[in-house]
């Protein structure tokens, strides 16, 4: 059997060639040409899994080396009898990290007290319960929203969006990007979101291109009603707006997640879910070995800039902004970033 492997997965090359028959290709190569032959195809983000890429086939399991889903048609797969394996929660607290350093970056340059300010967390699942921690950490005020949680528990510590709108001075959403069903997440952020704010907060968008209306959030910068935002994911990636790149306070291209850690986790459990798949038994419990170069909480000398100590997200927003013809280049060549253990 053949599998297919997006060249730009990290820890993996070498890893299948002893059970099976291995390429490895760039994601702009991965083609229904390219993979009519192949039984398994790990992928990212930028391969969309549809009935364009896979009709005709071989393909029998995809396993998604992220921690989203919406590049894959769960239903065209479902009725081809493709299995899915989607790496969830791998990233989380890459992006929670990636959250604090944008936080910190923010109340530094804006000589903000951290511990007067409220976050609105928007989304309570993987990542949001990182960020979470993250905001515990640095003694921040919490509000949580998530809709189908909040519906699915009845847990009282949630509360609307709108309600958050009116009393958080940061907002960060971490919800998957959906376009249907009772809680739809596409433009969540929209015009009437923006008129609702009261504090001019900090919003931030490492979740999916187009759970924050573009148009809208740049009216209401423009406007006055929020004071700055961070944005990791944009619609139409790679081809960013730049009128939003250039007024944003941080611009990064779609790198939230890419820790060294975030990757291995990642590559871990897309090559264990093959295995288990497939039967390959020396594979099941397949690790990624990293140098011991993890830093603790302890190594910082404050928490009020704990994160952006160790992440300088700055200067990722600056190569971003000085070249944005480069996304790509910039996300697949990405350098090494070491999440804190905490």
């Amino acid at each position: 059997m053949i599998i297919i492997i997006d060249k730009n997965i990290p820890f993996i090359s070498g890893v299948f060639e002893s059970v099976v028959e291995v390429q490895y290709l760039p994601s702009q190569e991965i083609d229904n040409q390219t993979i009519k032959d192949a039984e398994a195809l790990i992928i990212r983000t930028r391969t969309r899994c549809n009935e364009q890429l896979l009709k005709g086939t071989k393909m029998r399991f995809i396993a998604a080396a992220t921690s989203g889903s919406d590049h894959i048609n769960f239903d065209f797969c479902k009725k081809n009898n493709i299995e899915i394996a989607v790496a969830f929660g791998c990233n989380a607290r890459s992006v929670a990290q990636y959250v604090g350093a944008a936080i910190d970056f923010y109340t530094a340059r804006n000589d903000k007290n951290i511990k007067n300010l409220t976050i609105g967390i928007v989304g309570y699942g993987h990542i949001g319960k990182e960020v979470e921690k993250v905001a515990k950490l640095l003694n921040i005020n919490i509000l949580l929203n998530d809709p189908p949680l909040q519906k699915s528990t009845s847990d009282k510590k949630f509360v609307s969006l709108q309600y958050i709108a009116e009393n958080a001075d940061i907002i960060t959403f971490h919800t998957p990007l959906t376009f249907e069903g009772e809680f739809p997440t596409k433009n969540l952020a929209d015009k009437v979101f923006f008129e609702s704010v009261k504090r001019k907060p900090l919003i931030i968008n490492a979740a999916r291109g187009g759970v924050v209306d573009e148009t809208e959030l740049l009216n209401a910068y423009k406007n006055g009603k929020i004071a700055d935002f961070v944005l990791d994911c944009w619609e139409n990636e790679p081809q960013i707006s730049c009128k939003l790149l250039q007024n944003a306070l941080i611009a990064t291209p779609h790198i939230a997640g890419y820790s060294i850690n975030g990757k291995a986790n990642a590559t871990e459990m897309s090559v264990r879910s093959v295995a288990e798949f497939f039967g390959f038994e020396e594979l099941k419990n397949f690790e990624v070995i990293l140098p011991k170069n993890e830093k603790k909480c302890t190594d910082f000398k404050s928490v009020q800039k704990l994160f952006l100590q160790n992440y300088n997200i700055a200067l990722d927003s600056e190569k971003l902004k000085s070249n944005p013809e480069n996304f790509e280049f910039l996300r697949n060549n990405y350098p090494e970033r070491w999440e804190i253990d905490y």
